[in-house]
Order: structure tokens, then sequence, then C-alpha cells
């Protein structure tokens, strides 16, 4: 068995179809084909049903090739604490997160990639937050920023920074009428909330705990649309801090601060627990210091590099 072995099969797992996993190893199909036979017969078993189209890996051969993730994972991490020590960073990153961290993160973290480090090739990935997870388990994703508490004994939380939670009200709502909010006067009767929103972190609204099936509920994820679902419908919405400085002066008159207590989320850097790309973690943390306003940000970030 080789690492190279492993590599063509999760090739072929990534396009189901031999040809394009050979052109994206640089082989021909006959070599990658020849050597994946070879490793099931080694291992004394079928690895992908060559029936179905586009092939499909078998029941077991879904679990070799998440194995074969996290030992090709584990391969490139040692090539990586050989390049720390030589106070080298060039590689490549992947990212994991959600439509309601992207757009006030990504924009600025490209610009400060390109800028200070572009030697380093970071690749992006927006998803959900389980699937997010699921790929950090399988090495699919370096790291994620996602929301606290990510809730997973097999992954590692480095909190990045603090951000209020504010109310978007419609005009034609009755909260309008208020220059700020109590969480206490916020129902689920008028209420628009992403899939993935504010309830499973801290429950912080009284209505992560009420009935919900008057609450308007949008799959898709975008903050941005919410707000024009509001302007169209009526009720109100949450919206994070970091949203404010792309909302319009008109819009602006719709925001309310919401107090007593005052709601929030805690953002994090999310990795594998074998993850040891020290100086990259750095070197990332370094773009949120850039982007984030300064008194979000983690005390202990603004302190210490992290160590892993």
């Amino acid at each position: 068995m080789t690492l190279q072995q492993l590599e063509y099969i999760v090739a072929v797992d990534k396009y189901r179809h031999f040809v394009r996993a050979a052109e994206s190893c640089g082989v021909t199909q006959s070599t990658l084909s020849s050597l994946i036979q070879k490793l099931e017969a080694e291992l004394d078993a079928t690895i992908f049903d060559r029936t179905q189209h586009p092939v499909a890996p078998t029941p077991l051969g879904e679990e070799i090739i998440a194995q074969a993730r996290v030992i090709l994972y584990n391969a490139s991490q040692m090539e990586e604490l050989v390049a720390a020590h030589k106070g080298c960073a060039v590689g490549d990153i992947r990212l994991g997160t959600v439509s309601t961290i992207a757009p006030f993160i990504l924009p600025q973290m490209f610009r400060y990639m390109n800028q200070h480090h572009s030697d380093i090739n970071i690749h992006i990935e927006e998803a959900r937050v389980e699937a997010i997870k699921q790929k950090l388990k399988r090495a699919e994703l370096d790291a994620a920023i996602l929301a606290m508490p990510v809730a997973d004994e097999a992954l590692l939380e480095i909190p990045l920074y603090r951000e209020r939670y504010y109310a978007y009200v419609s005009p034609e709502d009755t909260l309008y009428n208020k220059e700020s909010l109590t969480t206490t006067e916020l129902t689920a009767e008028n209420i628009w909330m992403l899939s993935e929103s504010y309830c499973p972190n801290t429950g912080q609204f009284p209505f992560c705990v009420s009935d919900m099936s008057n609450a308007s509920i949008y799959v898709a994820g975008s903050i941005e649309t919410l707000i024009r679902i509001v302007d169209n419908n009526g009720g109100y919405t949450i919206i994070p801090e970091l949203q404010l400085p792309l909302i319009s002066a008109e819009r602006k008159a719709h925001i309310r601060e919401l107090n007593n207590p005052t709601p929030g989320r805690e953002i994090a850097l999310v990795l594998r627990k074998d993850f040891v790309k020290e100086r990259m973690i750095n070197i990332l943390a370094d773009a949120i210091k850039s982007i984030i306003p300064e008194p979000m940000l983690d005390e202990r970030l603004k302190k210490f590099r992290i160590k892993l």
C-alpha cells in the first residue's frame, strides 16, 4: 500500500470517473486503474463498484476512502512540520465557513492573503455547519470559521471575536416604534429566520424555546435576502453586528439595539485536534485581526499567538 494508491482512490471518489481522476493525478487511466486494482487485491476488498455509472464506492470502500483521506492528511502534516521548522508557510489551506460569516470575512481575507502571503493558496468552501464539521473530521478541510459552540469533541475551537445581534424591523411592525428592544419582546410570530440561526448556539432569545410554527424559516441562508424579505413582507429579523456597515443609510433607520441581556455570538477558528500547521493558523489569525474591529476581538487573540 502506498500514499500514491490512496491518492488515486480519493481522486476517483471525488470525480466518480476513472479518466477524470487520472487526469487530475497526472497519470494515465490504465496506470491509475492498475494501482487501484493492486490495492484492492492487497486488502482483499472491492473499493469501487464499477458496474455503476458514475462509478461509486462500495459500503466498505467508503470506509477505506475515509481512512485514506486521514492518512493523506497526516502525511501532509509531516511536510508542514518540516516547513514550519524552516520558517516557511508556503502551501495550501482549505478553509470552511457559513453564509452568515462569509460576507464579512472573505472579501478582505482574500485581499490580505494576496498582499501579505501570495505564496499561500487559500481555498474556501461555504456550506452548512454540519457539512463543514464532517469535512473537517474527514480531513477534507483544514480549518473553519464558525460560531461557537461547535460542540464536537473531535474538533478544537479557538475564539476569534464576539459580535452583538441587532434587530432589523419593518416599519409595519409594532416593534418599529421603539428606539431599542429587550430580548423578551421578541416573539416567533413575526420573525424571519435562517434555517441555521441563533437558537442552536446559546438559546439567547425567547423564541428559541417557544412554538416556532408561526415563524418564517428561510432555508438558503443569506442575511441580505432576509433583510429584503422584511422590507417586502413586514416583521423583523436578527442580524449580526458586522452586517451594519453593509446596510444603506436608509435601511439603518430599521435597526434596533437589543438589550437585557445583550445577545451576541462568538466566532471561532475550528480545527482538527491533530492539526499542526501552527504558522498557517497564525497567518489566518493575523488576517482576522486586520479585518475585525479591535474591540470585538478576543482578548487572548490580541495578546498571544496561537499555540497548537
